[in-house]
């Protein structure tokens, strides 16, 4: 189902073009099966959904259109903040390598002024997801090339959300007083209404949302960080039997409702995949996975050889260009960045989305200037999170395939019927035989092999 049939428009806004790839190369297949030389850069633009799900309508999300409704607002002036960003959405680089063309493909919706041709070496395309929910684990996994074929658990919208045998194992094996919360709720709002209350019991701030989580807010110094993880641990082993996805430990800082703030020291702790993943078959056969960001987390730390972290986008930013310069023959660098979810899509805060946006695409050159001959990159996205849609949670959308690699030929993927494509080229592209789950386009863009 495209925008269109909810009555939308072509966007009066365009990308301005990045500089040109480096000179193609020419590989031989004798040579690549002497000198294998195969790298693979998988960034994950936390919620940078595209639109156009064939069935958001199931989840409330017909019309979602991440990207879309953000560059509208920016066209508009309304994602104007004075000392932040201001005019059109500016991403030229993202715009250079397609992403136009794929907002196109996944909603059947002509954007005759959202960008040109991409450059020469650059792919683009669009994907649907196939897991039956919206939420973080599903997309990964799926991206990792392992659809979620069953249904997850969820808490409902009522108060209590939780099951009282649920809440009375959490508060005994917990050894905590009590719980706070106990309902649906956006993380930083909740904070607000309980945090000085759990300070002065000590009783976390547990609560939900539509996804398939338990979520844990607890003062740092107060409660005590190593304390607050322990806790999860044990609320992780009580929900499994409920196929709850992840417990997520949510600590803050602060003595007041004007001073709280949530710090970086989340951790996910979410349910192993059910079966291999594409991480779990490159690391069995000696390569790296190197994972940035929530990725070791995601996957239960499965199939991972090293975890780096950062403090945001930028300092996540860093850390991908430093795994980028470690990374060796037949590894990956698997990188999530997550503000774009969590710090502007469940806040619906549209100007902070585009700046986040721009922000991102300004570091782009710098992973261009770090790829060789035999690397892949590809820019995705895990669901979406419009910031401008009703409520604070996730939106179905199809997600951007876009990417670029020095020698491939590039061009139109086309639409991908589910994530696990992205999951099966990077494997072929590492020298992985095929999988259970997708179909591999890496003959479409170029065979460096």
């Amino acid at each position: 189902m495209a925008l269109s049939d909810y009555g939308a428009k072509p966007l009066p806004f365009g990308f301005r073009i990045a500089n040109a790839a480096p000179e193609p190369y020419v590989w031989t297949s004798k040579l690549a099966m002497m000198t294998p030389m195969a790298r693979a850069f998988l960034f994950v633009l936390d919620s940078f959904g595209i639109g156009g799900a064939a069935d958001a309508e199931r989840y409330g999300d017909a019309g979602a259109n991440t990207l879309a409704h953000i560059a509208e607002a920016c066209a508009e002036g309304r994602a104007d903040r004075e000392g932040l960003r201001q005019g059109p959405l500016f991403v030229p680089h993202m715009g250079s390598l397609g992403l136009g063309k794929a907002a196109e493909t996944a909603t059947g919706l002509g954007f005759a002024t959202f960008g040109a041709d991409p450059v020469a070496n650059a792919f683009h395309g669009a994907a649907q997801e196939v897991s039956s929910g919206k939420d973080t684990p599903s997309g990964h996994w799926e991206i990792a090339g392992l659809p979620v074929r069953f249904d997850w658990g969820y808490f409902p919208d009522t108060v209590p959300a939780f099951p009282a045998d649920l809440t009375e194992a959490i508060i005994r094996e917990g050894k905590v007083p009590g719980i706070l919360g106990n309902c649906h709720a956006p993380g930083t709002e909740i904070i607000e209404r309980f945090g000085e209350e759990h300070i002065r019991t000590g009783e976390p701030i547990c609560y939900t949302s539509v996804d398939s989580v338990l979520q844990i807010a607890a003062h740092e110094a107060h409660f005590g960080l190593e304390r607050l993880y322990e806790f999860c641990r044990v609320v992780r082993r009580l929900v499994d039997p409920l196929r709850i996805g992840r417990v997520i430990a949510r600590p803050f800082v602060g003595e007041t409702v004007a001073t709280f703030e949530r710090t970086y020291n989340r951790h996910d702790y979410a349910v192993p995949p059910p079966e291999p993943t594409l991480l779990d078959r490159l690391t069995e056969r000696g390569s790296r996975v190197i994972a940035v960001g929530k990725i070791g987390d995601i996957f239960a730390h499965r199939g991972i050889s090293q975890v780096r972290k950062g403090a945001g986008n930028m300092a996540m930013f860093d850390q991908a260009l430093g795994a980028m310069d470690d990374a060796g023959d037949g590894d990956l660098v698997f990188a999530n960045f997550v503000d774009f979810d969590t710090e502007f899509g469940h806040r619906r805060d549209v100007a902070g989305y585009a700046a986040a946006l721009e922000a991102f695409d300004q570091r782009l050159p710098e992973a261009f200037a770090r790829l060789r001959r035999g690397d892949l990159l590809i820019l995705t996205a895990d669901h979406g999170n419009d910031p401008t849609w009703r409520g604070t949670d996730h939106t179905r959308e199809r997600i951007p395939v876009i990417g670029t690699g020095p020698g491939l030929k590039g061009g139109d993927i086309g639409l991908r019927m589910t994530f696990a494509d992205i999951g099966e080229t990077v494997a072929e592209h590492l020298g992985l035989p095929r999988g259970r789950h997708g179909t591999s386009f890496h003959a479409m863009i170029g065979d460096h092999a």
